[in-house]
């Protein structure tokens, strides 16, 4: 999972840059999300993240605009979750903070979700794995992972 987690970074660093995508002024979507990328969303809200990096993945490599990138902020911060629930906190911390990188750039909203509020609530999870450090890591209270939510 390692090794895919690295090409998925680095491919997304070789990509070249596009206007972020904006979700429909009237709030409308999930209409524009592919099936894959919306049954990977409903994987990350049951816990179920390596399930979500399965959906998200595919929808990713199918995906040949700049929103593949909006569906890689999500696989990685959702593999980042997944970490943190094996107790690995350098992998936890890593892709937590690769994955908001990413998720920045769609702000505040992306297709009809909420990613600055997906963004706040990764951060916050972020700082307080850092503040409890590698030793502690199981210490994390996991109601605090996010939701994704639409707008």
């Amino acid at each position: 999972m390692a090794a895919a987690a690295a090409a998925v970074v680095a491919a997304a660093e070789a990509a070249a840059a596009e206007e972020p995508l904006r979700a429909k002024p009237d709030g409308e979507a999930p209409g524009g999300l592919p099936e894959l990328a919306l049954k990977g969303i409903e994987e990350f809200n049951r816990g179920e993240f390596y399930e979500c990096h399965e959906y998200l993945e595919e929808a990713w490599m199918r995906e040949p605009k700049r929103v593949r990138f909006l569906y890689q902020g999500i696989l990685q911060v959702g593999v980042g979750f997944y970490h943190l629930g094996r107790g690995n906190w350098r992998g936890a911390t890593g892709l937590l903070r690769n994955g908001t990188i990413r998720l920045r750039e769609f702000e505040p909203e992306a297709l009809g979700i909420d990613v600055s509020r997906l963004v706040r609530e990764c951060e916050r999870c972020l700082e307080e794995l850092e503040d409890l450090g590698r030793d502690r890591v199981r210490e994390f209270d996991q109601t605090k992972v996010p939701k994704i939510e639409f707008t």
